[in-house]
């Protein structure tokens, strides 16, 4: 379970921001939390903000982190190697409207418990980075009924490297082995040290769907879900899934696709979605292909919700809901709030700019978070729970949250401002001398 996510010096956020899932002392929809040892979380988070405000960076930020983690024990080696190019490209785009910024490195850091734990550890992950690799790098750890963390590991730039925390039989390894790039955790995993990899382990168990990236989109909706092709029980899951939104599929008619290339191991397949007919018991075949956008969003959308919910993990959707019905999105945030859908206490951090949610009174004022960038371009991320009006006081539960969004109560909208488009006076046809 994600506890806390803090980071800063990310593109457009030059200080420091931290969405906390820890819940805030307020009173409505109490159901909705989840348990994490003595903490009450909170299982979903939308972020809101206009455009180019900073909510897509929020899910970047957490993707970059990630992907650091999982790949960077392939970025050390000699300057002249591969490896090092990897390095290059994961270097931390840091905020670049300020001389200073541009130069200092770029934090991240999670506060999480680990699945099916019931001890319920608290865990404390960080590292720094700049344009030359890490800078800092620590691992705490935190029991149920302790008061304080617990050091594990740590490293800074300066050579200073502390493994007291692990075993003495792996620190030797560690230390031949660890590169400027390289994080400890992803050279733990790839050495297969059990602490080291269950952090590796952790962010694997997360899921990213990117529907702001036309290619990412494109490339999601063409991506099958486990056993799909094999199995008629993932099968039947899914139309039971589609259900919910279109009752008209009744099922998969897939085809493996003969390969003319010897050499190609992949195998493709053509994959037809069979709808009922209205005059007749059968069924009409339609690719899936030229199904809706929606239904393709749904499709890939499938896997990554079945994932994080078997494993209680995180689950960030960058604009959910995009070429999506209203009700289908509340529908799919739903699904994270019920206790009975989601056993194992998965959560959603998900961007929109529907503000139908804000209007249907689904979500608690901890768990609708805004982005707002200022003049100089820099962001800031903050919780409608934190909010006050103009005479400090909270924003109450009883407020209409859409319509003072809208007006610009809670900022975090765009300064309109009528557009000016200066018409050619040529007429249809005529053409420069």
């Amino acid at each position: 379970m994600l506890i806390r996510f803090r980071f800063r010096n990310f593109k457009s956020f030059k200080d420091e921001a931290t969405i906390d899932f820890v819940a805030s002392k307020i009173t409505e929809y109490s159901e909705h939390l989840i348990t994490a040892g003595k903490e009450k979380c909170l299982p979903v988070v939308a972020v809101y903000g206009a455009n180019a405000s900073g909510k897509s960076t929020v899910y970047q930020a957490f993707e970059y982190m990630s992907e650091y983690v999982i790949n960077s024990f392939k970025f050390g080696g000699d300057e002249d190697s591969k490896k090092t190019s990897d390095f290059e490209y994961m270097k931390p785009p840091a905020f670049l409207f300020e001389s200073a910024s541009s130069k200092q490195e770029s934090l991240f850091e999670v506060t999480y418990t680990e699945p099916n734990d019931n001890s319920f550890k608290l865990y404390n992950y960080g590292f720094t980075v700049n344009s030359q690799g890490i800078t800092k790098e620590w691992l705490n750890r935190k029991s149920k009924t302790a008061k304080e963390y617990k050091h594990v590991f740590y490293r800074n730039i300066d050579s200073k490297l502390d493994f007291s925390g692990l075993p003495v039989k792996y620190q030797d390894n560690l230390k031949i082995s660890l590169e400027k790039e390289v994080l400890i955790s992803s050279l733990g995993a790839k050495l297969k040290i059990p602490k080291l990899k269950s952090i590796r382990d952790w962010f694997l168990q997360n899921e990213f769907a990117d529907f702001g990236d036309p290619a990412e989109s494109f490339f999601l909706s063409r991506m099958l879900p486990s056993d799909f092709v094999k199995s008629k029980t993932v099968q039947d899951d899914i139309v039971k899934f589609f259900s919910s939104f279109d009752n008209s599929i009744k099922g998969f008619n897939i085809e493996k696709i003969a390969s003319t290339d010897s050499e190609k191991k992949e195998e493709h397949y053509t994959i037809d979605a069979m709808h009922s007919m209205i005059d007749s018991e059968k069924t009409a075949s339609i690719p899936l292909r030229l199904e809706s956008d929606g239904t393709l969003k749904m499709f890939a959308l499938y896997p990554r919700l079945q994932s994080v919910l078997e494993q209680g993990s995180v689950l960030f959707v960058d604009e959910l809901n995009a070429r999506l019905h209203p009700l289908l999105v509340k529908n799919f945030i739903q699904t994270f709030l019920s206790p009975e859908s989601n056993p194992n206490q998965a959560q959603l951090v998900f961007t929109t700019h529907d503000t139908w949610q804000l209007a249907t009174d689904m979500l608690r004022r901890d768990e609708i978070w805004f982005t707002q960038k200022d003049s100089d371009g820099v962001s800031k991320l903050y919780s409608l729970a934190n909010c006050e009006d103009e005479n400090g006081n909270k924003i109450r539960k009883d407020e209409s949250y859409e319509k003072n969004y809208l007006a610009g109560k809670y900022e975090a909208v765009p300064q309109i401002v009528n557009f000016d488009i200066r018409l050619s006076k040529k007429k249809v046809g005529e053409i420069d001398d």
